[in-house]
């Protein structure tokens, strides 16, 4: 019943978002596009906080320094876009295995800060990069282009792009999460000692799963500097960026890939209106937060599966 819930949701989520071009003018589609593209980096936290346990406040680093690759790569005439978004993803997988190697020898407490300092490391190294603007950052050139055939400079173009690729994301990520990979990761979070004892090095299995998820940060954020064609350390490679997407995470839920998406959509959503209102929205922003920890412990993405049952 369960699984059945799912697709449904699934096939009505899926419809919605192919549809929204078709309904809004460029701001909206604009909205949606920013939507998919956090949903993306916030899938990437909950491979880690859902499944593996891990609470990390370091994506920000992953997310900005696909961002900066992307707009680096740009400027210097590099516009095909598989090699900018594939340059993006592996580069911040290759940041993510270094800060995972060191960030998983420790747990708790001092995961969460190791990962947060690793994150003000590399926002430190951005506002130093004077040839890139420092603290200002620096504007693109142009976006990414697919050998010719599409328009990325076309809003609905680029949000269809953005959206595509959200779902190879969440197609593949749902196939190695339901395999023998995904089993040892979930098993290493609710007893890593029994998991090493039964012959599975389970730091290895989240190393893979590290460097996983901050290749999936990367490609976002490479996305993100193309959608605003604007890179800069304050919006990139800030540590509120790592606290927003938890909280996108947990708005959506935990373990469920389609959760963040959720959550960062309600999320975006409310950050829209509520700042219209006020610059410390958070203010206003805080008590719904509370309120869905208290009063929807599964989710905002369970909450919809009852709503579609019904």
């Amino acid at each position: 019943m369960i699984r059945e819930r799912e697709w449904i949701l699934i096939l009505v989520l899926a419809a919605v978002a192919v549809a929204v071009p078709l309904f809004g003018d460029g701001y909206y589609t604009k909205f949606a596009t920013k939507v998919i593209i956090f949903g993306m980096a916030a899938l990437a936290v909950d491979i880690l906080l859902g499944y593996a346990g891990l609470v990390s406040f370091g994506h920000a680093a992953f997310f900005g320094v696909g961002a900066y690759i992307a707009g680096m790569l740009i400027n210097a005439g590099v516009v095909e876009g598989i090699v900018v978004l594939a340059a993006a993803l592996v580069g911040a997988a290759l940041i993510a295995l270094v800060i995972g190697a060191l960030s998983l020898r420790t747990s708790g407490l001092y995961f969460i800060m190791i990962t947060l300092a690793f994150a003000q490391m590399l926002y430190y190294v951005g506002q130093s990069l004077r040839a890139y603007g420092g603290t200002d950052g620096f504007a693109l050139d142009q976006r990414i282009e697919f050998g010719g055939l599409l328009d990325p400079n076309d809003t609905t173009t680029f949000y269809y792009v953005s959206l595509a690729l959200l779902a190879v994301i969440l197609f593949l990520c749902s196939r190695f999460l339901r395999a023998e990979f995904g089993v040892v990761l979930r098993g290493s979070r609710d007893n890593a000692v029994r998991i090493e004892a039964v012959g599975f090095p389970s730091y290895k299995y989240k190393l893979v799963a590290f460097a996983i998820s901050g290749s999936i940060a990367g490609l976002a954020g490479a996305l993100l500097a193309n959608l605003n064609q604007y890179v800069a350390p304050p919006g990139m490679l800030n540590w509120e960026i790592s606290g927003e997407l938890l909280v996108m995470v947990i708005f959506g839920a935990a373990g469920t890939l389609l959760g963040p998406v959720v959550g960062a959509a309600v999320f975006l959503f409310f950050a829209e209106i509520l700042s219209e209102i006020t610059e410390h929205w958070m203010l206003l922003f805080g008590p719904l937060l509370l309120l869905r920890v208290l009063l929807v412990r599964d989710g905002l993405y369970a909450l919809l599966q009852k709503a579609i049952a019904k």
